[in-house]
């Protein structure tokens, strides 16, 4: 049974999957239970050890009958010529028979290979083939590879499942809400009035955004989101993003300070993005800051880099939730939005060659850096 495959069916040989019933992942078209596979790398070894024995004796007998001749077929020398060469060919034989067995298993763990590439094509992320314990190296380290890119294969089909599961739970309600009010004004229930199509208006919204979100991280992830660097002033720019809270934020009772210092030199960046990512970090502060509470947007120099920070006085953010923030619909049960501004935002820094990093405890705000590169 392979490491790795809980569900116990498979076996090296396929004989065992025959009384088995047939596995979920297995493709409709297929038939169940498979023939058995044929294994050409098992006698390998053997056909591989006996054609080189063959052939040394060949070339020993020869050698022998040579010098043999040359020296004498009888007499010391020639007894001598006789009893080396058999001892040498001792030694190549063992030594024959033992590359027979290294090829031998290289040939078993090629044959486990090829089975678990067909459960992989099927459609089985979990199979796995067993790291041999002896064997060449280079086999060794393509079992190992193997393995890496299966599991690769595995985490991208578990994250490809909750990444569709979690736009549709995105969707579903305010197509719910589109719906239930257009179906209200068609049955009468609801006049087609301001208010009644404003909420329709502000629903189509919220899935624009979510759709211009899920564009721009997939954009983004894949290394295809185009930058249009520009030298750009972050005092201008942090500037403009309070600007544009402020109003939001004073509803909010928030206050919201902006500082950047006057070493800071103009940096080559795409100015819509930063403000882009900016407007994501303020925007989630907001949401976690009490009435009363402060977002300070803040710009130093370090080096090489430009430190840009936005803090908050907030209620911070979840210890087991922390390592998670720039994951994609990742947020506490409590919160707001989407959950893919941070993904967003790491996504378009991680492009301009920066990096980005959040610190917080529960009750103290939280603490989120941006450091870009003086020189890209």
């Amino acid at each position: 049974m392979t490491r790795g495959d809980p569900s116990g069916w498979h076996d090296r040989r396929w004989g065992d999957a025959r009384a088995r019933s047939r596995p979920p992942w297995w493709p409709d078209g297929e038939p169940w239970p498979p023939a058995r596979r044929r294994r050409p790398w098992r006698g390998f070894g053997c056909l591989f050890g006996l054609v080189l024995l063959i052939g040394f004796l060949g070339i020993v007998s020869l050698a022998s009958h040579l010098v043999g001749g040359i020296l004498g077929a009888s007499g010391p020398a020639g007894t001598f010529v006789r009893i080396a060469a058999f001892v040498v060919a001792i030694a190549v034989v063992m030594a024959i028979v033992t590359a027979g067995r290294t090829v031998g298993r290289s040939g078993a763990v090629l044959d486990e290979l090829v089975d678990v590439a067909s459960r992989l094509e099927a459609g089985d992320y979990t199979a796995r083939v067993r790291q041999p314990v002896r064997g060449p190296r280079p086999v060794r380290e393509l079992v190992r590879a193997f393995d890496t890119m299966a599991a690769r294969l595995e985490a991208d089909e578990a994250q490809r499942r909750s990444l569709l599961a979690d736009v549709t739970h995105e969707l579903r309600t305010p197509l719910a809400v589109v719906q239930g009010n257009v179906e209200a004004i068609i049955d009468g229930v609801h006049p087609a009035d301001e208010a009644h199509l404003a909420a329709i208006l502000d629903e189509t919204r919220v899935l624009t955004r979510l759709v211009e979100d899920l564009r721009t991280l997939a954009l983004s992830e894949a290394g295809s989101l185009s930058l249009h660097r520009e030298p750009t002033d972050l005092a201008i720019l942090a500037a403009d993003v309070s600007t544009a809270f402020e109003t939001t934020a004073g509803a909010a009772g928030i206050r919201i300070d902006s500082t950047i210092d006057d070493a800071v030199p103009l940096l080559d960046i795409d100015p819509v993005r930063i403000r882009e990512v900016l407007g994501n970090l303020v925007g989630n502060a907001i949401r976690h800051t009490p009435p009363g509470g402060t977002i300070r947007i803040s710009g130093r120099l370090d080096g090489p880099w430009v430190e840009l920070t936005v803090a908050d006085s907030g209620r911070g953010i979840e210890p087991e939730l922390l390592p998670h923030v720039f994951e994609r619909f990742s947020r506490s049960a409590t919160t707001g939005g989407t959950g893919l501004g941070l993904a967003i935002a790491r996504g378009i820094v991680e492009l301009h060659g920066g990096t980005i990093a959040a610190t917080s405890r529960p009750g103290e705000g939280t603490r989120i850096v941006v450091r870009l590169a003086v020189r890209p």
